[in-house]
């Protein structure tokens, strides 16, 4: 069986599974078709609960980042630049991408200097290339994000104690920007230059929820849009806010402490491999030597490391619990 051949197979057998997937998961049509169903209940029904439920999803809905809908279906590049926007980083789309490139041509040129394989160069230069880039922008992500939810809150009692005093909404905002640090003061800061360049303040705000996606800001402009519709005590509210997300913070770390176990279950199951693969190569190479020269070997060898990414993901996402 020659190269060709085992290439075939190969990607026979992905396309079989991938069919068993989309058939065992069910399809789009039959999913819009069941939306479909759920809003028609909502707006016939006579429940009360079921209204509300319908205009708290049309809420939520109405404030998702628009961004983010055109990003996702229509151009990925939007998509890759809001990424790079949340990390508080000044860096640019071609900055991204040459540094992808110029990563994968390291890696794969030192693969093929230790190996002498073509095809596995290639193969690792560009899934490295791809990958360590993407998960460095999620952790730096990431890292923001627990900065801006860790001080949110006491901004948020900082315009608490800004409107008992008798301040205004805006002048509130902007001494948040200037007593508050990190990644709080910056977007209140950006909040109040937009407000002074003439937006209204509902979409100041909506644009930084648009950039930031995180859910606690959007519980804040949910709550003062309804408030500036519905009157009632804006201090009172925002305190009520404030303390709602001082729980929620507390439980993330309660789920956190929980589940430690099961992650470092999961790291250790994903890098075994491997930590056994590199600890035979450097013991006897000529063991597992073929897997740098024969071709079979190879292909077997790429899809092994998809499948163990695969179920490194899935791991992922079976301890990653969200609230």
């Amino acid at each position: 069986m020659d190269f060709t051949q085992t290439l075939l197979i190969t990607g026979a057998i992905f396309a079989v599974i991938v069919v068993g997937y989309l058939l065992v998961t069910g399809s789009g049509a039959g999913k819009s078709q069941k939306r479909r169903l759920e809003s028609l209940r909502y707006r016939h029904s006579e429940s009360t609960d079921t209204k509300v439920e319908s205009q708290l999803k049309k809420a939520i809905a109405a404030r998702r980042p628009k961004a983010h809908r055109v990003a996702g279906s229509s151009s990925r590049t939007e998509a890759l630049e809001i990424r790079l926007d949340r990390t508080g980083k000044s860096w640019t789309l071609t900055q991204y991408v040459y540094a992808s490139l110029g990563l994968a041509v390291v890696i794969a040129m030192a693969v093929f200097l230790q190996s002498g394989a073509l095809l596995l160069s290639l193969g690792v230069g560009l899934l490295l290339g791809a990958g360590i880039p993407h998960l460095v922008i999620g952790f730096l992500i990431k890292k923001r994000t627990n900065q801006f939810n860790e001080k949110f809150p006491d901004g948020i009692e900082l315009l608490v104690r800004g409107l008992r005093s008798g301040l205004p909404v805006t002048e509130t905002l902007g001494v948040v920007a200037q007593e508050i640090s990190g990644p709080v003061g910056i977007e209140f800061k950006g909040i109040v230059e937009r407000i002074k360049i003439g937006k209204t303040m509902e979409d100041a705000l909506q644009d930084t929820a648009n950039r930031l996606g995180i859910p606690e800001f959007n519980f804040f402009c949910i709550t003062l849009a309804i408030q500036r519709e519905t009157g009632g005590n804006l201090a009172e509210t925002l305190s009520n806010l404030a303390d709602v997300l001082r729980k929620r913070s507390q439980m993330k770390l309660k789920i956190k402490a929980m589940s430690s176990e099961s992650k470092a279950s999961a790291y250790i199951v994903g890098s075994l491999p491997f930590i056994v693969f590199t600890l035979i190569y450097m013991i006897n190479p000529n063991y597992i030597g073929g897997f740098f020269t024969e071709d079979r070997l190879i292909v077997a060898g790429l899809g092994g490391l998809v499948w163990m990414g695969i179920g490194v993901a899935i791991m992922a996402k079976m301890v990653n619990f969200e609230i």
